[in-house]
């Protein structure tokens, strides 16, 4: 809702002072469609040839991200959080064995059940599985680890971030495609160089709309989305960081308790759930 409220008060804010100045619409609406069309038909064109298919279904799919935000929230985090104290547990006290029957067949995994929104998460729950399978098979070096999990989350942080630098390409690419319309308005006007002043002072007019439009859709739109579609991706990346951290934190012995508090200090500020409320929810914490 921010990301549309702030798109309504750019567009208020542009078109009524133009308004308000003395600015006549008219000469807008005329050229407007045009101008879109060959602005908005060469962007969408040049997307097209500089990303695959599935980069181009990847950049589409963001802008729920950028209508929305982030998906995790402190409930979230907590939940995360209490799923691998449990799991750091039982291994600590049962051995990585006793976490086979979780990580083999996590939708028969009643600490899995327990969470169904993580179990849906299959990024995530694949993440923990893979992980603690490996430590079951004797991984168990922390820092081989850590390096090994740090990679991994590059690479897909890189891969999610691809729609945005698309946009931002987009964004860089629009000014001058709306000094292409503008030329091609110029060139139409000077084929009618014989009109009276009236006409084509109206037909320069329309021309100029390209690059208006070509600069308000590239500063006014695509750059800010492609902003914060970057910034939603980021913040996402930290529920991930938060399983590098307490696995890791595991892996060189620390108990239980210290391996999720330090998975917790990786949530986000705004995300983050304190000391207390954690120690309430692992305490609290009954899987059979």
């Amino acid at each position: 809702m921010l990301t549309i409220g702030g798109l309504g008060f750019l567009l208020a804010c542009v078109f009524g002072s133009y308004i308000l100045s003395g600015g006549s619409l008219e000469p807008l609406i005329e050229a407007m469609p045009f101008e879109l069309l060959t602005i908005g038909g060469a962007a969408l064109g040049t997307f097209v040839m500089g990303n695959s298919m599935h980069d181009v279904k990847h950049t589409l799919g963001g802008f729920g991200k950028i209508m929305k935000g982030a998906v995790y929230r402190k409930a979230d985090y907590v939940e995360l959080l209490s799923l691998l104290f449990f799991f750091v547990r039982l291994a600590s006290t049962k051995g990585s064995m006793a976490l086979e029957p979780h990580i083999e067949k996590p939708e028969d995994s009643a600490a899995f059940k327990h969470f169904p929104k993580l179990l849906t998460n299959h990024h995530a729950s694949a993440l923990i599985c893979d992980y603690l399978r490996m430590v079951g098979m004797n991984a168990d070096d922390p820092n081989q680890t850590e390096d090994l999990l740090g990679r991994e989350l590059k690479k897909t942080l890189a891969e999610e971030l691809h729609g945005a630098h698309a946009l931002q390409n987009m964004a860089d690419g629009l000014p001058a495609l709306g000094i292409v319309a503008a030329v091609l308005g110029v060139i139409k006007t000077m084929s009618h160089i014989n009109e009276p002043p009236a006409v084509l002072g109206a037909m320069i007019g329309g021309a100029l709309v390209g690059t208006f439009l070509g600069v308000l859709l590239a500063y006014g739109m695509a750059g800010p989305f492609a902003t914060r579609l970057q910034n939603v991706v980021i913040e996402e990346s930290k529920f991930y960081e938060v399983i590098r951290a307490v696995l890791v934190a595991h892996l060189h012995g620390n108990a239980p308790q210290v391996s999720v508090e330090t998975g917790r200090k990786m949530a986000p500020n705004q995300h983050m759930p304190s000391f207390q409320e954690l120690e309430t929810a692992v305490q609290s914490l009954q899987i059979a």
